[in-house]
């Protein structure tokens, strides 16, 4: 098997060719030219297509929205679980404290700097996924989001 391309801030965002290059933008322009014949009149078989335009753009917004949200809850309950066995006692008590989004930064942290960096990111009150991920010194990939 091929090795994986190390994982850093600057590469870690998914890109899925055939979902984000082609599929969405087929959508959109078949939007786009569902309006443009309307010009033409309206009648309910250019209504029609219109609202199955709008159906189909909001079908792949909404499906690319729940298996994010799907992924981050499972990130979630992963850096809990985590956090419990990697943090000293007086950070596990404030394991609830931190944000989905806190959360969903640190799972790129190492074992060995997880601990710093999450007492850096509650006594800091960091809220921005970037730097919270700026800060990560050794990068663990994650290789299986959606």
């Amino acid at each position: 098997m091929a090795q994986e391309k190390t994982q850093s801030f600057e590469n870690h965002s998914r890109l899925v060719p055939p979902y984000h290059m082609i599929a969405i933008p087929i959508f959109m322009v078949n939007f786009v030219w569902r309006l443009v014949q309307l010009k033409d009149g309206f009648t309910f078989a250019s209504i029609m297509n219109v609202l199955l335009a709008i159906a189909f753009m909001i079908l792949i917004l909404y499906a690319r929205m729940f298996t994010l949200t799907v992924q981050d809850r499972v990130i979630r309950l992963e850096m809990r679980l985590r956090l419990e066995r990697l943090l000293p006692a007086d950070l596990r008590s404030r394991i609830p404290e931190f944000t989905t989004p806190q959360l969903i930064s640190l799972r790129f942290a190492g074992d060995e700097e997880l601990a710093a960096l999450a007492r850096q990111v509650l006594d800091e009150r960091l809220n921005d996924r970037k730097s919270i991920k700026r800060r990560i010194k050794n990068w663990q990939a994650d290789l299986l989001r959606a």
